[in-house]
């Protein structure tokens, strides 16, 4: 195995930040070339930037790994994989308008940038409406880059053709379970396992197991390693979004890039929050309750919850699980026909994404 930077067997931290460098690289010629004007005064360039590049590209990561279980570096490869990181940028533009964000890596969430223009310039009409519409459509923008930049990627046509129903399966999923979330109420007492269903949609497949298996197809894998590489994917995406939802609760602005009450805030059902409903005996079930129903959480509010889902022992619970699935990850691809450098680059990426050393 060669790295992006051609020296050979790099360790994972050295591998996963020579493809980080490839693929701002590419991106950002990509996005040179199709640099729109703005609209009305109002510049996209920044915001979009700020969406597409500059992320983990865990996701190109994947892709790109998957390509390396079958064949040999490639710089066309490598193309491919960065659009994934202008399919995530649809998804955050999305998210963050439907979650009604504050901040985005830490800086204004697009909505509220493309607002806070709007109100400079002077133009008529709402400007909060207007920042939410202005942000659909710069993340309607990158879902056909995506699709573009993976066409003029270099990869051969027939490679491509093997991935396209799985790409489109991704995409389909990553909406449906943007969907669920809608309705994804920490107020509803979901189940756990309904929760975890959710994730496994909107984060877990997308962030790991479908990339992984894009890369593969495009790669002409046997069927043995696909499937290997699909059951690592879905227990690291699992792992991956736990780690994110003990984040979501208990992890800092500066850590995460969002706001630290966030989740809380927008009482979203994550896996640590249920799992602390689950597990609370009668008192603290109704104290979480009772703050989880109050119209607005203000940080003393947001503490105290924090408390009492920590008092559950729920933080202690979903880190059990985190851990059970990166083991079983990393056993699911040992006995399929993958080389030694790809097997330690997998265990390195499952340590790396569910431990966020990112």
């Amino acid at each position: 195995m060669t790295a992006p930077d051609g020296e050979e067997e790099c360790s994972p931290p050295r591998w996963r930040a020579g493809v980080r460098a490839e693929v701002t690289r590419e991106l950002e010629s990509f996005l040179q070339r199709n640099q729109p004007e703005p609209i009305s005064g109002i510049p996209l360039d920044g915001i979009l930037r700020h969406y597409a590049v500059g992320g983990k590209c865990l996701r190109p990561m994947f892709l790109y790994l998957g390509w390396l279980c079958g064949a040999d570096p490639s710089p066309a490869a490598l193309r491919a994989a960065a659009a994934l990181e202008l399919l995530q940028a649809f998804a955050l533009l999305q998210d963050d308008v439907m979650d009604e964000a504050e901040l985005r890596r830490g800086e204004p969430a697009a909505h509220r940038a493309f607002a806070a223009s709007h109100r400079e310039l002077g133009l008529p009409g709402d400007a909060a409406r207007f920042g939410e519409s202005a942000a659909t459509l710069l993340g309607d923008l990158c879902l056909v880059w995506s699709e573009r930049m993976l066409r003029e990627s270099g990869v051969d046509e027939r490679a491509l053709a093997r991935m396209w129903p799985r790409y489109d399966r991704m995409r389909v999923e990553l909406a449906l379970g943007q969907f669920a979330d809608l309705v994804n109420d920490a107020r509803a007492t979901p189940t756990l396992e309904s929760v975890l269903a959710i994730a496994r949609a909107k984060s877990g497949n997308y962030t790991v197991r479908r990339p992984l298996e894009l890369g593969a197809l495009m790669a002409g894998c046997q069927k043995r390693t696909i499937e290997a590489l699909s059951r690592y994917g879905r227990l690291v995406g699992e792992a991956f979004q736990l780690r994110d939802d003990v984040l979501g609760v208990f992890g800092s602005a500066e850590t995460t890039g969002k706001p630290a009450d966030s989740d809380l805030g927008q009482r979203k059902a994550t896996t640590v929050v249920v799992a602390a409903q689950e597990m609370a005996d009668p008192a603290t079930a109704r104290a979480l309750a009772e703050l989880l129903a109050a119209p607005a959480l203000d940080a003393a509010a947001v503490t105290a919850a924090r408390g009492l889902i920590s008092a559950t022992g729920a933080a202690e619970r979903i880190e059990a699980m985190i851990t059970e699935r990166v083991t079983e990850a990393r056993e699911a691809v040992r006995w399929a026909r993958i080389e030694e450098p790809e097997l330690r680059l997998l265990d390195g990426m499952a340590l790396i994404c569910t431990t966020r050393e990112l």
